[in-house]
């Protein structure tokens, strides 16, 4: 673990607040919420222990239950976007890039890397949601990242055999696919990450020996 667990007080204390804050759809509540608690637990407790928790508990059946995910969702994602960043002052990209798989609306996981890694001042490229997969082949030519991870939030766009030849193109580069899409077994040279502290981890790992990239 990266960081030591909330408490159970805390827990229950920040789901409390931003949950009154999203009913009143109040998304920059939540966001300022999100900056806080983060400050004083960490983002990967936030993220584990507060936001993913919350946001699967989300029915998410009725019209007014749907404004209250989209603004518990967008606070979340804003609240991540903002914490430790400086204006003026960006961190190095650490070869680290970050993109949504094909056709994968939903990727606050990485916004949730993004922030953990910048708590250890270490920077990402985050290219969003729904990257199809020949605009990140090319992303990764020009910007030759030593690290990519691609979330997946359902089987639906967690394509192994897209990741696994993606890593294959790429020898260069470590390809890790992030999130819960991902459940059919990911074959070498792809990884699968579990959890954001794990992510945490991989991405600070040093660089590996030089590999010519294809053409």
């Amino acid at each position: 673990m990266l960081t030591d667990p909330m408490p159970v007080g805390a827990v229950e204390t920040a789901r409390k607040r931003l949950s009154l804050a999203a009913e009143d759809l109040d998304a920059n509540r939540v966001a300022a919420l999100v900056v806080e608690v983060a400050d004083e637990w960490g983002a990967a407790a936030l993220w584990e222990q507060v936001c993913v928790p919350m946001l699967a508990a989300l029915p998410g059946h009725t019209a007014i239950e749907v404004a209250v995910e989209h603004a518990l969702a967008e606070g979340v994602r804003v609240g991540l976007d903002v914490f430790r960043r400086v204006p003026g002052r960006p961190l190095p990209t650490g070869g680290v890039l970050l993109a949504g798989a094909e056709q994968e609306t939903h990727c606050l996981g990485l916004h949730a890397l993004a922030a953990a890694l910048r708590e250890r001042f270490r920077g990402s490229l985050l290219l969003g949601p729904a990257l199809p997969w020949t605009a990140l082949a090319s992303a990764a030519r020009r910007v030759r990242p030593r690290i990519v991870v691609v979330w997946a939030q359902t089987p639906v766009t967690g394509r192994a055999y897209r990741l696994v030849r993606f890593a294959r193109d790429f020898p260069a580069i470590r390809v890790y696919g992030a999130g819960p899409g991902w459940i059919e077994p990911l074959a070498a040279p792809a990884t699968r990450l579990s959890t954001l502290p794990a992510a945490v981890t991989a991405c600070a790992a040093p660089p590996s020996p030089p590999v010519p990239l294809l053409p």
